[in-house]
């Protein structure tokens, strides 16, 4: 039997949970900045029909107004995000993170400092695009929002329900976890596989040249994605995303179990 096939019951609940159940596999999905967990429903959802439990949280600021995001700090997001990786380490023999743009930095700082069985991540915001972002917590005085960094798909009916609005204070947090997420990737120790959309125009191409330069050789696994844009949990491409992550964590978990027989 497939390490992951195991009983698995869908739910949701306000505070982000998507499916969960009392199979020995887990994974933490994190979504990205300004948008919420439904970004990720579809990919939860398949691996929950692979048998894993998996939890979706509602990131600090999220889900709300987009004024709330100027209250919050990248300390609150990866606080959140250590914090649901403990608990389903606390329950489960293994433990998979796993996120989208900000939410692939959080997976990827979580992995450096938590006993994952390794981390799966799509266009991983280790870099801004914008030359201008990483001014955000000066230019904050001036402008207190741009336009909306939402809906970056080739589908024209892909909506991941982000904000309206993008704060500028929220921004320079999100420069504090890439910042943070780039000095751990060094300390990652299991291994990682990363989706890559061809066209992305949120995240710039160093991000993933900055994932393959601190990561150990041999950790990690690149797949380009022709057909999705940035926001790939909601595109074309998403099925392949769904295959292609169940078939790592199979593996890593077979490996592993072999590892411990040897």
């Amino acid at each position: 039997m497939d390490p992951l096939q195991r009983p698995m019951s869908l739910g949701g609940a306000p505070d982000g949970v998507l499916a969960r159940g009392h199979g020995s596999t887990a994974v933490a999905l994190f979504h990205g900045f300004t948008s919420g967990p439904f970004s990720m429903a579809p990919w939860a959802k398949a691996l929950a029909q692979a048998g894993a439990d998996v939890e979706v949280p509602l990131l600090p600021g999220h889900g709300t107004r987009w004024q709330d995001l100027e209250r919050v700090t990248a300390a609150d997001w990866r606080a959140t995000v250590r914090q649901t990786v403990d608990d389903l380490l606390a329950t489960h023999e293994r433990v998979f993170v796993a996120g989208l743009s900000m939410g692939g930095a959080l997976a990827l700082d979580a992995a450096a400092h938590r006993p994952v069985a390794g981390a799966v991540v799509v266009n991983p915001a280790l870099r801004f695009a914008s030359a201008a972002a990483p001014l955000a917590g000066l230019l904050r005085l001036a402008v207190r929002t741009v336009a909306p960094i939402a809906n970056d798909t080739v589908r024209p009916d892909a909506d991941e329900r982000a904000y309206p609005r993008t704060p500028l204070a929220g921004v320079r947090q999100i420069g504090a976890v890439q910042a943070a997420a780039r000095r751990a990737l060094p300390d990652i120790d299991s291994p990682v596989l990363a989706f890559r959309s061809t066209t992305d125009h949120v995240v710039p191409p160093s991000s993933m040249t900055t994932l393959g330069r601190g990561l150990e050789p041999g950790l990690l696994t690149v797949r380009p994605l022709y057909n999705s844009y940035h926001v790939a949990t909601l595109d074309w491409d998403a099925g392949l995303i769904h295959d292609e992550s169940i078939a790592f964590m199979s593996a890593t978990v077979d490996s592993r179990l072999r590892e411990g027989l040897s």
